[in-house]
């Protein structure tokens, strides 16, 4: 998948939902070994069984996907050293791109520029996501003690 597909989403039908709830359940089972690989069997189009062997991590990141498809979103897979265009990045974070724009331009996230055009690293990207997540939370909390005190009735 490339970064391209960013456009492409598709939302998992009944069907695939359903198949996604199923194969989660019958992939927990597997999920708590101390192994660290383990051996699946795929089954071709002529019936013909074929052995896989996966790092549990590896399942264990299956197990995650599984889970939003049985929620019934939709899932992209982007490698963390991916370089982002402003617009991707800006998708990811659910804000404008001139926002974002403003934001790199502050040194709020860290970027390299490819001739005229910013690129931002998937990493870089999570990072800054996660700290004004924590700092959304912190504020909230504040906000939650502050209408306790006063006795709100929150």
């Amino acid at each position: 998948m490339t970064l391209a597909d960013f456009d492409r989403t598709m939302l998992p039908d009944d069907k695939e939902i359903a198949a996604a709830v199923e194969s989660r359940r019958q992939l927990a089972a597997f999920l708590s070994t101390k192994l660290e690989t383990q051996r699946i069997d795929i089954v071709d189009d002529e019936q013909r069984s074929h052995t896989v062997e996966l790092p549990v991590f590896a399942l264990r990141l299956l197990d995650e996907i599984l889970g939003e498809l049985a929620m019934g979103n939709a899932v992209k897979v982007v490698p963390i050293h991916a370089e982002l265009t402003t617009q991707e990045a800006a998708d990811l974070l659910n804000v404008s791109r001139p926002h974002l724009v403003k934001l790199l331009d502050e040194s709020a996230i860290p970027h390299t520029k490819v001739g005229r055009h910013r690129r931002v690293k998937f990493a870089d990207l999570m990072a800054y996501k996660q700290r004004r997540d924590a700092e959304s939370r912190q504020a909230m909390d504040e906000l939650a003690a502050q209408a306790q005190e006063l006795g709100m009735g929150y």
